[in-house]
This record gives C-alpha cells, sequence and structure tokens, in this order.
C-alpha cells in the first residue's frame, strides 16, 4: 500500500511505522490504511522514540510502505492477582497488535469462556478487553476466578497471563465485650487487634474512642502485626482508651473495635527491670522472604526503662543503602532483598538494668526471574536463528515451552526446529513457518509466562526515502541526512559524497544504524551530493540527499537608544546581512508586540522613520530579521521628551551608550566538571566594554531563574566554566561597560553533567520549640548546584543532649522537620545529612538545639526587708524551673492600710537582676509584692509577698530586720537585728511543714539570737521573730529547711515503736485466747483424770511421753494449728493446760503458792477426786489468777 513511512530493521516484523523526526505531511489516512494492529513510532537520528498519536500533524514526502506480516503481541493486560472493587463494573484488560488484526478469545479457570452466552459479559470492539456490567444487577462473587487471553491471527497464538480475579472485601468487625484490663504499674502489656481478614488486607491504626491518634513513642508503639504494645504501664495510659481501627482500601471505609480501658493499679515505687522481648518470643526465631520484596524484622522488647533497639547483622554489616529503621527502631526493613542479604541479624534490647539479643535468620528464596527473556525473532529465508530462555529462582524453575498456546511437545513436527532445554534453535527456516512461542518458567512461589515470535521475511532492500531530496543548513549548525531503509535479510548502509568511493564515518560525519549521516558543523566544503546505499544478499538500492549550505543571517547596525522631543522625526536603523539565495523578511515589535505600521510611519529596508512623534511612541522597538533557516534580532528603546518623565537610563548618555549584547554562544571542550564557553561580543557604543557576566539557569529546582555564575575581564571573549553534578546548564552572557549593562545574550544549548553523591550538608541547622511540647528543626536547603543527582533528601536525626541517648532519625524532603511531644526546654543534639539516589553526603557536624519553652515557675523566694522607714529591700532567687531562657521578672506592688489600696506600679528587671529597693511612699503602710519570672512564652506563676507591720512605726520607727537561720540536722540558730529599745524581749515562733507549732520566749540580750533544738531532720519550718507584746505578720516570715540525720546501717529493732506495738497486740491476742479457753473448758462439766496407779495409759497416747493429759469432752480440744509462736514455729496437737507448762510433771504437783489445787491435784482416792469438785474450779477468775 501507498503510504507515506519509514520502517527500521530492528522493529521490522512487528507492524511498527517508523517515522523520522519531526513528522512532516503526514495526513489522517495513514493509521486506517496501516490498520489498527499497527503503531508509528518517529525515531530521532539518536535512534531515541517516541509514539506518535493521531491527529498527525504535517511531514515527510511521499515513499512506498508495504504492509509486514506480523504474528499477534500482547502489548496490555490486567496484572496476575488483579483485586477489583465490588460496587464498581470489571474490566480484565487484554489488548494485542499483529497483521492480520487479531481475534481474541478466553479461558475461565482453564475452560473455554463463551462470552457471548452471558449477557452481563461483552468485549470491546478490535480489543479482547472484557467488560462485565453489574448496572442491571448481579454479583460480582460469581465472577471470581482465573481467566487466560488468546490473540490469534495467521501467523500464531499469543497469550497473556493467567489473571486471578479476586472481589475486595471489608468484612465487620466480629462483635465481642472487651473488659476492663487491670494492669500493674511499670508491667508490660500488649492490646490485640485482630481484625477481620480483608481483601486487600486493612490499614491498622489505633485511636481513643474520640477519634485522637495514640501517640506512640518508643515505649508505646504499634507492632506490624497491628497489636499495640507497651514496653512498660504507667500511670498516665489510664487517662484514655484504646480503639483499634481497620482502614479497607477498596470500599474506603473504616472499622472500628470496641475499645480497650486500662485500670493502672499504683504501687508505692516502680521497680527498674531487664528488658525481656514481647515480640517475637524466646531467643531465636526465622523468617523467609522472596527475592526482590522489602524485608521486615521486629523486635519488641519490655522493660523499665523503656529499652532502646539496636540492629546487626552476624559476620558482617548492616545491607549499605538498603536499610531503613522505622517504628522508633524496633523495626528494620531491607528494600529490595536479594541472595546476598540471607543470613543472622539480631536485635539488642538494652536499658540500664541489662540487655539482651534476639537471633533472626533470614532466608531468601525467589519466584522466577528473567536472566534472558525470549524476543522476537524475524529471519529470512534459509537463515538461522535461536530462541533462548534463561530464569533463576529459589529453587531453581522449571522451563515448558509451548507453540501458540500448546505445548510444544505436542505441536506439528518442525524439521528446523530443536529444543534443547531452555533454547529452541532454528536452521534453515522456510517460508510459512512463523509461530508464537512461549516460554514458562515456574517454581513454587510463582511463574513468568513470555511470548516471542519467529517471522520468517524475504524482502529486497528498499529506500523508503524520496528520491534527490534537498537539504538546506546554515553554516557551522549541526544537520541530518536522512535515508531510511528497510530489507530482509537486513540491509547493510553506506554513505559517499560527489560519487567518490571512500564511506564517511569519523569526523565530522557520524553513520547512525537507523540510516541517517550526521554532521557536528555544516561548512561551506560540506556541500554537495551524497549516496546512501542499501545491500543485502537479495539486492542492492541507493538514494541521493543534496547539501546546500547557507549564510547566517546577522543584523549588521541595529536600532539605537534614543531621546527625541515631540513632535521631531526619529529614525530607526535595521541593516541586514544574509544569504542571497534565501529571501529576508523584515519586521518591528513594539514592547515585544508586533508594531502597526500607520501612516506616521515609514518602513524601509534598512530602518523605521517615525514622523511626528508622539508620547505615546516611546517604548521600546525590536527589528527581527529572518529567513526559512535562521533569524537575528536588536533592540532599542525610544524616549520621547514631553509629559512622560524619560528613564534614567536613557539620558544618562547621549553618545556613549550600553554595549550591544553578545552573541553567538558555543560550548566545547565538554567534561565532567567543566566546559568551555565561548561568545562573540557585541558593538561596545563608544564606551569600551569593562566585564562580562556569565549567568546559568537550569531546569529542575527553578526553571526560567537566571543566577550569576562567574564574572570577567573585558576583554576576553571565552572562559573554561566549572560546573556542578547533575545540572542541567544553560549559559547567557551579558556584557558590561561604564553606561551600563547590555541586554542578556541569546542562551547557548543545554548541557547536562552526571550525578555524584553530596559533597556538603546544609547549612544554617537550627532546633527551636514552637510550642512548649515539640522542637522545629530547620536548615538552608541545598540549591540547584549543590544537590547533585536525583531525589534529594534530608536525613535529619535528633536525641537529647546524652551521649547515652538513642538517636531518632527522619528523611524529608522539605527543609523542617517538627520534633512532638518533648520535655520543655531541654537541649538536643541534631545533624542533618543531604542524600540523593548516588548516596549520603559526608557526616554532619553537630547541632545543638532546644524544645519548647513554657511559663516559667514562680521565683525560689521573694525577701523583704525594712532597713528604716524610708524604703524597703527586696531580694529573690531564680525561679527552680525557669522553662526557657529567662528575659527578665516583673514586679507589681501596692501600698495598702487595712481595707484602703494605692495605685498599682510595675517594675520590670533584666534575667541578672535579683535584688531592688522601694522608696517608701508613707511610713504608715504596708506593701503587697507580685514578682513574676518572664520567658519568651509570657510571665510565669506569681509569688506573693507582704512587707511586715511595723509597732509604732508612725512614732518611733521601730522594726525587725535580716532575720537569719543557720540549721543543722536537729538544731539551728536565728539571728536577727531590730532597733527597738535595749530591754525590749521577743517571741520566737516556728511551723513545721506538718503544721506543728512552737513558740520560745528570748530575753533581750545583745546580738539577738536563740537556738532552736530538738528539730526534725529533712524538714521545713516557717519562722517568725516579733517583740514580746506584739502577734506575729501574717507574710513577715523566713523559711529553713534542717538537714537529713545520719542514719545507721544496723537499727535495733527492739527500740523500734512499731516493734514493741506488735509484741503487745500479739501478747493481747494469746491472752484472749487463753480466756476463751478456759470458759470452753468450765462450760463442759466434770474432767475424769486417768489414775496412774489403777488405770494405764494407753501406750499409745503420745501425750504420755510430756505428762499432759487427755480431756473427755471433744469439744474442748485444741485444734490442729491453733497457736504460734513469736518466733514463728507452730505447736501441734498440744494441750495449751498441759501440767508440764504448770507443775513439775510426774505426780501433777504445782508449787505451794495454792493454785489449781483440788481441780488439777492428781489423788489415788478416787472418791476424795470427785469431793473437790466445786463450782470454784469452773470460775474464769481462777483460771486468770492461776497464770499469774
Amino acid at each position: 500500500m501507498d503510504v507515506p513511512c519509514r520502517l527500521l530493521d530492528v522493529c521490522r516484523g512487528e507492524g511498527i511505522i517508523l517515522l523520522p523526526d519531526p513528522i512532516q505531511s503526514l495526513d489522517h489516512k495513514l493509521h486506517s490504511q496501516l490498520g489498527e494492529g499497527a503503531r508509528i513510532l518517529v525515531t530521532s537520528a539518536t535512534g531515541e522514540q517516541r509514539e506518535a498519536l493521531p491527529p498527525y500533524t504535517t511531514h515527510l514526502t511521499t515513499a512506498i510502505c508495504f504492509a509486514v506480516p506480523q504474528p499477534p503481541t500482547i502489548t496490555k493486560q490486567s496484572v496476575k492477582d488483579y483485586i477489583v472493587d465490588p460496587r464498581d463494573n470489571i474490566f480484565i484488560e487484554c489488548e494485542a497488535k499483529g497483521n492480520p488484526v487479531p481475534t481474541f478469545s478466553w479461558t475461565r479457570n482453564g475452560k473455554f469462556f463463551n462470552v457471548a452466552k452471558d449477557p452481563k459479559v461483552s468485549m470491546r470492539r478490535r480489543s479482547g478487553t472484557l467488560v462485565i456490567d453489574f448496572h442491571g444487577g448481579g454479583r460480582p462473587d460469581d465472577y471470581e476466578g482465573e481467566y487466560q487471553c488468546f490473540a490469534r491471527n495467521d501467523f500464531g497464538t499469543a497469550l497473556s497471563n493467567k489473571i486471578h480475579l479476586q472481589v475486595s472485601r471489608s468484612p465487620l468487625w466480629p462483635k465481642e465485650k472487651v473488659d476492663v484490663i487491670e494492669v500493674d504499674e511499670g508491667a508490660p502489656l500488649s492490646l490485640q487487634c485482630n481484625p477481620p481478614p480483608g481483601l486487600p488486607p486493612p490499614v491498622i491504626f489505633w485511636m481513643s474512642s474520640s477519634m485522637e491518634p495514640i501517640h506512640q513513642d518508643k515505649r508505646v508503639s504499634q507492632g506490624q502485626n497491628g497489636d499495640l504494645y507497651f514496653s512498660n504501664v504507667m500511670l498516665q495510659d489510664a487517662q484514655t482508651d484504646y480503639s483499634c481501627n481497620a482502614r479497607f482500601h477498596f470500599t474506603h471505609t473504616i472499622q472500628q473495635k470496641n475499645p480497650f480501658t486500662l485500670k493502672v493499679k499504683t504501687t508505692r515505687g516502680v521497680t527498674e527491670t531487664t528488658p525481656s522481648f514481647m515480640y517475637p518470643y524466646g531467643t531465636s526465631s526465622s523468617q523467609m522472604v522472596l527475592r526482590g520484596v522489602d524485608l521486615l524484622l521486629e523486635c519488641i522488647a519490655s522493660g523499665v526503662p523503656a529499652p532502646d533497639i539496636m540492629w546487626y547483622k552476624k559476620g558482617g554489616e548492616l545491607p549499605a543503602g538498603k536499610t531503613k529503621l522505622e517504628n522508633f527502631n524496633k523495626a528494620l526493613r531491607i528494600s529490595n532483598v536479594s541472595e546476598e542479604d540471607s543470613g543472622e541479624y539480631f536485635c539488642l534490647a538494652s536499658n540500664k538494668m541489662g540487655s539482651i539479643r534476639h537471633t533472626i535468620s533470614v532466608r531468601v528464596k525467589a519466584a522466577p526471574y528473567w536472566l534472558d527473556e525470549p524476543q522476537n525473532l524475524i529471519l529470512a529465508p534459509g537463515e538461522d536463528g535461536r530462541l533462548v530462555c534463561r530464569a533463576n529462582g529459589n529453587p531453581k524453575p522449571s522451563i515448558q515451552w509451548l507453540v501458540n498456546g500448546e505445548p510444544i511437545e505436542g505441536a506439528p513436527p518442525n524439521p528446523s526446529r530443536e529444543v534443547a532445554g531452555d533454547t529452541i534453535v532454528f536452521r534453515d527456516t522456510q517460508i510459512g513457518s512463523s509461530a508464537v512461542y512461549q516460554c514458562n518458567a515456574s517454581n513454587e512461589h510463582g511463574y513468568l509466562l513470555a511470548n516471542a515470535f519467529v517471522s520468517v521475511l524475504d524482502v529486497p532492500p528498499r529506500i523508503l526515502a524520496p528520491r534527490n531530496q534537498l537539504i538546506k543548513v546554515i553554516q557551522y549548525n549541526r544537520t541530518r541526512l536522512d535515508c531510511p531503509f528497510f530489507g530482509s535479510p537486513i540491509p547493510t548502509l553506506r554513505w559517499f559524497k560527489n560519487g567518490q568511493g571512500n564511506m564517511l564515518d569519523g569526523g565530522n560525519y557520524k553513520a547512525h544504524e537507523n540510516g541517517s549521516l550526521e554532521m557536528s558543523m555544516a561548512r561551506k566544503e560540506d556541500q554537495g551530493i551524497y549516496t546512501c546505499v542499501a545491500t543485502n544478499i537479495l539486492g542492492k538500492v541507493e538514494a541521493q540527499v543534496r547539501l546546500e549550505v547557507k549564510d547566517p543571517t546577522r543584523i549588521v547596525r541595529g536600532p539605537e537608544d534614543q531621546v527625541v522631543k515631540r513632535g521631531s522625526m526619529p529614525r530607526l536603523h535595521c541593516r541586514v546581512k544574509h544569504d542571497p539565495t534565501l529571501k529576508l523578511t523584515v519586521t518591528w515589535l513594539k514592547d515585544d508586540a508586533p508594531l502597526y505600521i500607520g501612516n506616521r510611519m515609514k518602513k524601509e529596508d534598512d530602518g523605521l522613520t517615525i514622523y511626528g512623534v508622539a508620547e505615546k511612541d516611546q517604548g521600546d522597538y525590536t527589528c527581527v530579521a529572518s529567513t526559512e533557516l535562521d533569524k537575528d534580532s536588536a533592540k532599542a528603546y525610544l524616549t520621547v521628551l514631553g509629559k512622560a518623565v524619560p528613564p534614567v537610563h536613557s539620558v544618562l548618555h547621549l553618545y556613549c551608550k550600553r554595549p550591544d549584547r553578545p552573541r553567538d554562544l558555543e560550548l566545547s571542550d565538554l567534561a565532567e566538571r567543566s566546559v568551555k564557553l565561548t561568545w562573540i561580543p557585541g558593538d561596545d557604543n563608544n564606551s569600551p566594554i569593562t566585564d562580562y557576566i556569565v549567568q546559568f539557569e537550569e531546569d529542575r529546582f527553578q526553571p526560567g531563574t537566571w543566577h550569576n555564575h562567574s564574572r570577567y575581564p573585558g576583554n576576553v571573549n571565552s572562559a573554561v566554566l566549572s560546573l556542578s553534578p547533575y545540572v542541567n546548564y544553560q549559559f547567557r552572557v551579558i556584557a558590561v561597560n561604564d553606561v551600563g549593562s547590555s541586554l542578556p545574550s541569546t542562551p547557548s544549548e543545554r548541557y547536562q553533567t552526571s550525578g555524584a553523591r553530596p559533597e556538603i550538608n546544609p547549612t544554617g541547622v537550627q532546633g527551636a520549640g514552637t510550642q512548649k511540647n515539640n522542637m522545629e528543626i530547620t536548615w538552608t536547603p541545598l540549591n540547584a548546584t549543590q544537590a547533585y543527582g536525583p531525589n534529594l533528601r534530608y536525613i535529619v536525626r535528633w536525641r537529647r543532649r546524652d551521649p547515652r541517648g538513642s538517636w531518632y532519625n527522619e528523611t524529608v524532603k522539605a527543609p523542617r522537620h517538627v520534633v512532638w511531644n518533648t520535655p520543655i526546654y531541654v537541649p538536643y543534639e541534631i545533624k542533618v545529612q543531604a542524600e540523593n539516589d548516588f548516596g549520603r553526603a559526608p557526616e554532619p557536624e553537630t547541632y545543638i538545639g532546644y524544645s519548647g519553652e513554657d511559663l516559667p515557675s514562680s521565683p525560689r523566694y521573694l525577701r523583704i526587708r525594712q532597713p528604716n522607714l524610708e524604703s524597703i529591700n527586696l531580694e529573690w532567687d531564680h525561679p527552680e524551673h525557669p522553662n526557657g531562657v529567662l528575659t527578665g521578672y516583673s514586679l507589681r506592688y501596692q501600698a495598702f492600710n487595712g481595707s484602703k489600696t494605692g495605685r498599682t506600679l510595675v517594675e520590670t528587671f533584666s534575667p541578672n537582676q535579683t535584688r531592688f529597693t522601694v522608696q517608701r511612699t508613707d511610713p504608715i503602710s504596708r506593701y503587697r509584692f507580685f514578682l513574676r519570672a518572664r520567658t519568651q512564652v509570657g510571665d510565669g506563676e506569681a509569688i506573693v509577698e507582704e512587707s511586715p507591720a511595723l509597732l509604732n512605726e508612725a512614732t518611733n520607727g521601730s522594726s525587725i530586720w535580716d532575720i537569719r537561720a543557720w540549721a543543722n540536722s536537729n538544731w539551728a540558730n536565728i539571728t536577727w537585728s531590730h532597733n527597738y529599745s535595749a530591754g525590749t524581749d521577743f517571741v520566737v515562733k516556728y511551723i513545721t511543714s506538718n503544721k506543728t507549732e512552737k513558740s520560745i520566749p528570748v530575753k533581750a540580750q545583745t546580738p539577738s539570737s536563740v537556738q532552736l533544738a530538738n528539730l526534725t531532720p529533712g524538714m521545713v519550718y516557717k519562722l517568725w521573730v516579733f517583740p514580746i507584746w506584739s502577734s506575729p505578720s501574717e507574710h513577715s516570715y523566713i523559711t529553713f529547711t534542717t538537714s537529713s540525720a545520719y542514719t545507721k546501717n544496723h537499727v535495733d529493732i527492739a527500740t523500734q515503736g512499731w516493734f514493741i506495738g506488735l509484741m503487745c497486740a500479739i501478747a493481747l491476742l494469746v491472752l484472749i485466747l487463753l480466756i476463751v479457753c478456759f470458759i470452753k473448758r468450765s462450760r463442759g462439766g466434770k474432767y475424769p483424770v486417768r489414775d496412774n496407779k489403777d488405770e494405764h495409759l494407753n501406750p499409745e497416747d503420745k501425750n504420755v511421753e510430756d505428762g499432759s493429759f487427755d480431756y473427755s469432752d471433744e469439744d474442748n480440744k485444741p485444734l490442729p494449728n491453733s497457736q504460734t509462736s513469736l518466733d514463728g514455729t507452730i505447736k501441734q496437737q498440744e494441750s495449751d493446760d498441759s501440767l508440764v507448762d504448770y507443775g513439775e510433771g510426774g505426780e501433777g504437783q504445782f508449787n505451794e503458792d495454792g493454785s489449781f489445787i483440788g481441780q488439777y491435784t492428781v489423788k489415788k482416792d478416787k472418791e476424795e477426786t470427785e469431793g473437790n469438785e466445786s463450782s470454784e474450779a469452773t470460775s474464769p477468775v481462777n483460771a486468770i489468777y492461776s497464770l499469774a
């Protein structure tokens, strides 16, 4: 068929039409003539290709092209694991190219899928894409399964991958009752999420029931399984509840689990514990990962304080450039895992109490991956070739060959084909043996499927360009002569000039594989007739191209800046030199817009004349001279004197002008980090050029913005410029003389330098809080000439200013990072390191930053002294908790006398000032003082004090001041000064922090002092001193603290009050038990006793040995384990009334005090024994007496 086209040898047989760039004279008929299976690619001289899409623009004169047979090739298909949204229609893509246009069919679960029988299923026209429409109802779940597409034409069958179609699911969370979880403070805890299984799996995050995110840190964090782990529970953890949330991707829904509520049981002190692993369990585990995916190792440990986690690899370093620590160092991510990443990794969890480690054995398996993927094979009849299908994996994949979708073992025999494992060899191929071959490489982890066709073509060489082309080019410009060709076998192509025998390649010429001949710089001597010759075994063909080199177009005298009076007739020059064989066009612009030539203006060959110039004619005028190949321009400013104020630069010099701009910029000596820039100076306009300014622009960071690069003397016209890596430079030059600067030159061509890792890190690193619980880290980012590579980013590291602290890190692209939940105003060490895709900058410097400030606490104390009636001396100390940098103090005070108050006065002080004297306005009033410390956040809490009342101060001015205390552990010396009369007695009153009050009278003495004795060590005391006839002022006290007492290592327990109380309680309990025992015995009646003489004791009775007796009343037998001695031993089965305890055994007789006589005395005469029974024996009073 006759269509304008060009078919490159590298693409022949694929139905692809290739055209030189730019496209010319190509109409809409082309695509319809080639058919839907063809693509049109535009090819540059260097071989770069892009696809041309309709509508096509103008280009390329007519050439002869023909349809090329092509077996089917799959061009688009859905992914292997295809998950779809159940709310949308389903589209299973399958597109293919070929000539003739392929037809399509599908299988589902290995069986033919009849699309025509299902009204919901259709196939797109001229495509194999399936469309399953649910607008009329239906269940997407019914269409789940494994689909495969077949594309067929007369030359073979291509197969898609097996597409596993699944419908996304977001099941509901099972209903469950969540009980309150009780846990001891300091104990570890894990809250299990157990989300419902979704497809794909949901994203897990924890929030409170009020939808506030749960703050996570190294103590509290979420594991990869979704559970929330507490290394140790703190009391503050009970202030919120915890709810696990699951976000499902396709349905955009979030499901929330019933929240957990914690109850933390507090103890007096949390015991510090060594680390223990919460996940994984034990000391070792193993993990299998597939090659090419990300490996995530995780270790979560408990302990008090929360442990730090560090990662190591046994026998080597962690994989460089692939590792990233996540989740507060609890997770190690290794991206794009390879076989070299196998081995043993271990995590070390440590705190100040100790450390433990867990070893994870990592095994890397691999789904099949290509070593040599089979490529389409284009052969001429009789040629040999081979298809190679090599894949690797772990375990090693098996290779299966198919032809046109069927196993090759069952295909019709082909004598020119030989299968040898992963290779098919073709020998002496013939027309008609075209087919599509499939290679399937599979193991237990997956499979690869590749289509490669074998097409046998028999085509003599053809030149696909018009005959006798004419190419025109401007002198010294780059140009290209095109000679597109086609043939099978692949032709060889050579270029010749003016019929000479030497082939052109090298020097100023470069021959490309696509048939183009490129000249880097066209010179006059390069004019002539060039011949391209294409040859293969079937013939030879040639074509001629004529090259003409033209002179450039230049404005030799351009317009000049002028200052004219209104009504005059200025003339703007524009004299042009150009190639006489080219048509010249001269146009004028005013203020960069086309100039309307009216009756007042006359355009001539060498200029423009304006008659009766007016204020509206003022502005920039540009002369543009152009031909079909090039153009030049020049600009000048016309100033019209009148009401308009002329620009300053236009009236500075009427004869000396700023220079014309340089031109013809050229780059040479292209090197890795330098380039030579050459330019042609412009006219200096009667003022010598003093300097040249070289500027550059890059198109990545600040496209369109020009930056100064360097400055050079006015007597040079070239310079070697130093360059930075990974910058796409464009240069321009500005000339400078005493009048001013020229307009910038036309930019040079671009020059791209290669990339490298950064050599410097950001400067200006600062860390400061914007809120009381954060620290904002900022820095000056690298500019375009410092980035050195793509994907510039910054690794921000920080830690508390403690050598034992753990570093935290975050990778960001913006020059700012905020660290949250920091303590108030603590120092941090900060590092910011630059990184790009080529690597990292050197190790950065460490900077010191501070977290956010807060309001300060009140000053530690405010002391008030009244040396006389005219002034009050104030003295204070800095706050115990400044919570930032103190900026000063503010003092508010006012006089008061009873219910009357004076106006409030305010004083401000520097942060270093701690003393101030108030001049009293009257000798009677007292003063109330409010003193606050101040940071940049504001004023803190006030300390309030009142000046003490002065007795009779209106008459005699007497007062007490300078009260001081020197305290030991149990005594304190108190001194004070006063101006009372010599015989004045005083009272020293002091109160402890637990409100115990005591007063001591002090006789008049000099100096005034007293010693307080029997004080409690480590106690805080308030103390007043006042005359004996007065009473203390509420605020006129001082405070002091006694020191801690020396504690002996061994304490005498017998002298301890608690021990004495415990002993008394035990004695009282024993006494009560004895009384109860005797009462029970007295209620039992008679107590017959065995007669030692008439009745022998049972030898098995163990009470015989110790002389005790067995009572007949079973209810009164002592209970087993009924009494515990003070030394902790237990007397079992022993009567509390044993005669051994009260008498001397044997005969049961007691001493002569008469205790228990008649009741327990053993008599030989039975009647006598019975006759002694009386009510007195049962009296509990007698029992008590008997114990005396």
